[in-house]
């Protein structure tokens, strides 16, 4: 599962000292559902990472059509919206970010 790198790298930049804000998006979006479950094997990764602060974003519109939107809002995950349900790359990279892409 690529998601996991997501979380990984997440993890470890933070770690390093990076200011690190992580964007779900697509199909990582169905993780939401899978990743909380006690028999999940990244499931104590997935619950640091949200334990950090480092998810920033979910796709709405995303999340809404893998049907996670509920979860989402249940695990209260900030989501994001402002461009036609997708979440705006350009607010990040104004702000300094470099955007990278698993």
């Amino acid at each position: 599962m690529c998601f996991v790198h997501a979380l990984l790298n997440a993890l470890d930049l933070q770690e390093n000292g990076y200011d690190v804000k992580l964007i779900i998006e697509g199909s990582a979006t169905k993780q939401i559902k899978e990743l909380p479950l006690a028999d999940s094997p990244f499931s104590k990764m997935y619950e640091k990472v949200k334990s950090a602060g480092l998810i920033d974003c979910v796709c709405k519109a995303c999340a809404n059509q893998m049907g996670v939107l509920q979860e989402a809002e249940e695990q209260q995950l900030p989501i994001c919206n402002e461009m036609s349900g997708h979440p705006s790359m350009s607010k990040y990279i104004e702000a300094g970010y470099e955007v990278i892409t698993f």
